[in-house]
């Protein structure tokens, strides 16, 4: 299986509204726990190693 880097959400604009709602009124600490507990809570659904290891790599500057 591989990683699936080019747009795959529908109604990305959508999603990325309900993303920005998630974090309003946060403070930045708050706002990085919830960003750590996504990534682990989505990590945790995918739980394939070598396609979380894939993302890290493809998420890496």
């Amino acid at each position: 299986m591989s990683l699936t880097l080019t747009p795959n959400i529908p109604d990305g604009d959508g999603f990325y509204d309900e993303l920005l709602a998630a974090h309003e009124g946060l403070s930045k600490d708050e706002s990085d726990a919830l960003n750590a507990r996504l990534i682990l809570v989505l990590c945790n659904h995918i739980g394939n190693r070598d396609i979380i290891r894939a993302a890290l790599e493809a998420a890496k500057p």
